[in-house]
């Protein structure tokens, strides 16, 4: 088959490339690097000219007087540079509503291109949409991304990006895409949730991870404890990053001489994936109910992750708490509570990062997700 993918926001459909063409069909990924991240792609419709010197200068301007982002009519102008390459796929798989997240006018023109030429669209759950975001702000959740704006609005400008699918304009762009995608494929349970009562959403296929390029790095624990934390600085709030600091201030004060904190800062994935090679413990996020792209590639190093592990994935899966990875609730001490539990008893270290990597083998092997797809498309 020929396939579009359209968008690319954390490595998933790079996998997802990878298994298609494993298995010989014929795939093109066309979409914008994700800012710092830089994701590789086929077609990349990113920014070139408007970040030199001067057009940046200018497009800063214009932002601050107007809010718009003229750098989108330069991703409009890559589309449709492309447009020859973009027809007549048997199946196009978008990563989101707005896959290039420019404005919801010049998107649509995009996105109308894609529906009138190509007879087969699916859109995946896999990050901030309006159904997401909408059952977030009306949901009984313990607790969830949004949680901590709920709590304080003075946080709003932290949300910014997410809050923006509640506007009218993303409201009737979402609306135009789901009168015209197939279905839509929930890749974690945090979508399932919020896409329970949506007459389009398929059963879950979970993230494809390819194993074959993520070595196991068995924890050589001769030493200090290495413990990981890759700070997203656009999401700092919403990954929970100020929790998992507070978390390991506590832990430091009382077991410093036994741990070594890695931190880094917003690095292009290339360079991220590789950071934490020596760690043992990687942080993740926290607000979630399921592990998301990175926390998957960590547990299939064989790292021990803190992230979204709940009842209902755990339920699924028929695993055990802390077996597999760490529930990271929204509580700095429980955190450092279940930090501290790990570096007084690093076998229990060695036991869940092998228990990470047949997870992930089993649950998550690239080939046997592809698959699924490929059934689910027909």
């Amino acid at each position: 088959m020929r396939i579009l993918l359209f968008g690319e926001y954390s490595g998933l459909y790079n996998s997802l490339k990878e298994g298609l063409n494993a298995l010989g069909h014929d795939v093109i990924l066309i979409a914008r690097k994700d800012g710092f991240k830089a994701y590789n792609v086929d077609i990349s419709l990113e920014t070139t000219f408007f970040k030199k010197k001067i057009p940046k200068l200018i497009r800063g301007l214009v932002y601050r007087i107007s809010h718009f982002d003229i750098g989108d009519f330069e991703v409009y102008y890559r589309f449709f540079k492309n447009k020859s390459l973009l027809k007549n796929y048997d199946i196009v798989q978008m990563i989101n509503v707005l896959p290039l997240q420019i404005h919801p006018i010049i998107e649509k023109l995009c996105l109308k291109f894609i529906f009138r030429n190509n007879p087969k669209v699916f859109l995946s759950a896999c990050g901030d949409d309006y159904i997401y975001v909408k059952y977030l702000l009306n949901s009984n959740l313990e607790y969830h991304v949004l949680s901590p704006y709920i709590k304080n609005k003075k946080l709003k400008n932290h949300y910014k990006y997410v809050l923006k699918y509640t506007l009218p304009s993303r409201i009737k762009l979402h609306k135009y895409v789901f009168k015209n995608v197939a279905a839509i494929i929930p890749t974690d349970f945090d979508y399932v949730m919020a896409y329970r009562n949506c007459a389009k959403a398929l059963p879950l296929i979970p993230n494809p991870i390819n194993i074959e390029k993520l070595n196991y790095i068995e924890p050589n624990l001769s030493d200090k404890i290495i413990i990981f934390h890759g700070i997203n600085r656009v999401n700092y709030i919403k990954k929970g990053n100020d929790i998992f600091e507070d978390a390991l201030r506590i832990l430091l004060k009382k077991h410093a001489s036994k741990l070594k904190v890695i931190t880094t800062c917003s690095l292009p994935y290339s360079e991220y994936i590789n950071s934490y090679n020596e760690a043992h413990i990687l942080l993740d996020q926290i607000y979630a109910y399921d592990q998301g792209y990175n926390a998957l590639e960590a547990m299939a190093k064989g790292k021990v992750v803190f992230t979204g592990a709940g009842q209902e994935w755990l339920n699924h899966y028929n695993l055990n708490e802390d077996t597999v990875a760490i529930n990271a609730l929204p509580d700095s001490n429980k955190i450092a509570e279940k930090l501290e539990w790990l570096v007084l008893n690093p076998d229990e270290i060695k036991k869940i990062s092998k228990n990470a990597r047949q997870f992930i083998e089993k649950e998550h092997d690239y080939i046997n997700i592809v698959k699924l797809y490929l059934k689910t498309w027909s």
